[in-house]
């Protein structure tokens, strides 16, 4: 059984009207990192999964979802 990890990252950063890049600052990676994720490249690990909903002030399920 094969599963991917869809996400509403891009949605819920520009809902908060941030870039890339402020998203990046906030939670300590590189803008690229934020890109990556956001396009599925790049799959992120539970700590940088925390710190990305805890910026956006989102439960982490609420970003990241098996498919």
């Amino acid at each position: 059984m094969s599963e991917e990890l869809h996400n509403a990252l891009k949605e819920a950063r520009e809902a908060l009207g941030l870039t890339q890049g402020a998203l990046a600052e906030r939670v300590g990676v590189s803008r690229k990192t934020i890109n990556t994720v956001e396009n599925g490249v790049f799959v992120p690990s539970t700590v940088l999964a925390l710190k990305l909903a805890a910026a956006l002030g989102r439960p982490v399920e609420a970003l990241f979802r098996l498919a």
